[in-house]
């Protein structure tokens, strides 16, 4: 008895989707969006190329739906937004927003440096994509902070600057964005004295000085040194100390 061929499973049109989003990303990564080809893509997704373009008509489109997987049942980001606005959740935002960009400590760490180099490169190019992210962070992220900054200056804790809340979240988030871009070599690009919690921690107490809050408030809202996270954070591959 012959055995029967097994026919190949097709995938459904969101799983067809996926993939091309899934294909596109890394190649994006290494590439830019100028050096990948809707080729190199439909090839890697295991599709067609006219499919490529039946999905996604246009690179916005693509863009969209890699910031849209980049984002899906992050259940942080939930636990973020549930938090009540106050000096608290302003400075553990802050210490959690560092962690994730420096340490990858949501997802994987892989993951996090392809989008980090996704991100580099769309700077070298027209910014397309950088600008698409920065407007879901200032829509889904943003208000809290500025919500929390505002409790904090009800609750005594800093004098905030008029109409200028949302460059104070920017320069916090382009200090860490940076650190994380250091880090993308092999070698940290950057001279950074300590391993790098102590640089994730030195950075964290250096954006929150400048939002405004003093040494003792900070103090007050961290963890004790006790009670800090000394093993490793979930995902985390724990990089060589930084050399001063």
């Amino acid at each position: 008895m012959r055995n029967k061929l097994t026919r190949p499973t097709r995938l459904s049109h969101e799983e067809r989707r996926v993939a091309i989003v899934a294909a596109a990303v890394p190649l994006f990564a290494r590439k830019g969006f100028a050096g990948a080809t809707t080729r190199e893509i439909a090839r890697d997704a295991g599709v067609s190329e006219a499919l490529v373009f039946q999905h996604f008509p246009n690179k916005v489109a693509l863009y969209q739906a890699i910031l849209a997987e980049g984002c899906r049942g992050e259940p942080a980001l939930e636990q973020l937004r549930a938090l009540p606005p106050s000096t608290a959740t302003l400075v553990q935002s802050t210490r959690l927003m560092v962690e994730h960009l420096v340490m990858k400590s949501l997802g994987s760490p892989e993951d996090g440096d392809i989008r980090d180099r996704l991100m580099a490169n769309s700077f070298l190019e027209d910014g397309e994509y950088a600008r698409l992210v920065s407007a879901w962070i200032e829509a889904e992220i943003f208000p809290l902070f500025e919500a929390s900054l505002v409790a904090a200056e009800r609750a005594g804790d800093l004098k905030l600057p008029q109409g200028r809340a949302v460059n104070l979240f920017w320069f916090g988030h382009h200090v860490a964005a940076m650190i994380a871009f250091a880090r993308l070599p092999p070698s940290c690009a950057m001279p950074y004295a300590g391993d790098i919690a102590a640089v994730v921690e030195d950075a964290v107490r250096f954006i929150l000085r400048g939002t405004g809050l003093s040494d003792a408030t900070i103090e007050r809202h961290l963890a004790p040194a006790g009670s800090r996270r000394t093993e490793p954070l979930p995902f985390v591959v724990q990089p060589s100390p930084l050399k001063p």
